[in-house]
């Protein structure tokens, strides 16, 4: 029998070889993780597939994970991308105490490239790992090889300790603001009261967003990631202007100093944006 290459249902399509998820042909934004539950679902429609068989799916025996909170977070972000709802599901129903069920109608498109005469050696390989799970498991090297393998928790210390660092910027700035006054008016002359309120407002905002992403990172919120993208365009824009502060203090501290922290502060937002893609490959 040939292996299936793709999954289709209504205007949903999941290809198993990318680990892919498409709707109408766009590639929709799905973590391994949910689809990886995905596929199994797709395997058995109508089937209800025990939460037991998706644990030695998803985590082999010698990994130590949360295992429901990490399921119930796939689940979530499953059914966000699918616009199904667990009060009243049209593709994905809980079944209580046992597992979930897919309830729509699935067609599984066969690989015609894959020969059918298929070794007894490779039958038994295909009796204990279901030959969809080979090129999902290659599509996760693929996915994790770019970054960094230290572990979640490093991961969120680091996030949450980047974001004091943010806090302590707004404080200082808020805590002494006729000194930030005065360096805005040397370093930006006729613009310096502009660049006072630009600082000012920002520092104010900044608090905000600061305050929420770290109590989400300590709260371990399953949709950091989500809110953390949404929140990107502008929390990019703030550092960077936080980014330029170091300027404020070029007659203090030396131009060449001041060219040096802001070009450190100019890659914080992408190194955010890694340790928030660890945070997320590792929950």
């Amino acid at each position: 029998m040939s292996s299936v290459l793709k999954y289709k249902f209504d205007d949903f399509e999941a290809d198993i070889r990318a680990a892919e998820l498409r709707r109408n042909g766009a590639r929709l934004k799905l973590q391994l993780q949910p689809f990886q539950v995905l596929v199994a679902l797709l395997e058995r429609p109508k089937d209800v597939v025990a939460r037991e068989e998706l644990r030695q799916r998803l985590w082999p025996e010698d990994t130590f994970v949360d295992f429901d909170h990490g399921l119930n977070t796939a689940m979530v972000k499953l059914r966000d991308v699918l616009g199904d709802s667990a009060s009243k599901p049209r593709y994905i129903e809980t079944i209580a105490k046992r597992g979930y069920r897919f309830l729509g109608e699935v067609q599984a498109v066969p690989d015609a490239a894959v020969s059918p005469q298929v070794p007894a050696a490779t039958q038994d390989r295909q009796t204990s790992t279901p030959a969809e799970t080979q090129p999902v498991a290659d599509a996760r090297s693929q996915v994790e090889s770019g970054l960094p393998r230290a572990s979640r928790g490093t991961a969120r210390l680091l996030f949450v300790l980047s974001q004091v660092m943010y806090l302590i910027f707004y404080f200082s700035a808020l805590f002494r603001w006729e000194k930030l006054f005065q360096s805005c008016e040397t370093a930006w002359r006729s613009a310096g009261t502009v660049a006072f309120v630009v600082y000012m407002v920002s520092a104010l905002v900044g608090l905000a967003v600061r305050l929420y992403l770290i109590s989400a990172t300590a709260m371990d919120y399953h949709l950091l990631g989500e809110k953390y993208r949404i929140l990107l365009p502008g929390l990019f824009l703030l550092d960077m202007i936080w980014a330029l502060a170091p300027f404020l203090l070029a007659d203090r501290i030396g131009l060449g100093l001041a060219l040096g922290a802001t070009a450190a502060l100019i890659y914080m937002p992408f190194a955010q944006r890694i340790l928030i893609k660890m945070i997320d490959r590792r929950a």
